[in-house]
């Protein structure tokens, strides 16, 4: 009796004491939304916005679109591309586009 009561208090305990997936559950922010960090963006992907000084999430490069080689810091000038698609130059003196591996 006293070993159900014991294990009882400690499912109460350890229930009490772990972060409820409905509650603390960290939400990632859709496109357009303002953001500090990649992770904090559905897409993975902070771009900086020049004309309102801040940044928001942003969707990855599609086919032939504008990117960067890599993500290095907080925010983007520019996404890198979606799964599947690599961001390389045909042209040194035209910029990085995504294409397919």
């Amino acid at each position: 009796m006293a070993a159900a009561a014991l294990a009882a208090t400690a499912l109460l305990l350890a229930g009490a004491l772990l972060p409820s997936a409905g509650k603390n559950a960290q939400r990632r922010l859709r496109n357009g939304s303002r953001c500090y960090h990649h992770s904090e963006c559905y897409s993975d992907c902070c771009l900086v916005d020049w004309d309102f000084g801040g940044a928001f999430c942003a969707a990855k490069g599609g086919m032939a679109t504008v990117c960067l080689p890599q993500t290095n810091g907080a925010v983007n000038i520019m996404c890198p591309c979606r799964t599947g698609l690599t961001c390389s130059t045909k042209d040194l003196m035209c910029p990085h586009r995504c294409y397919l591996i």
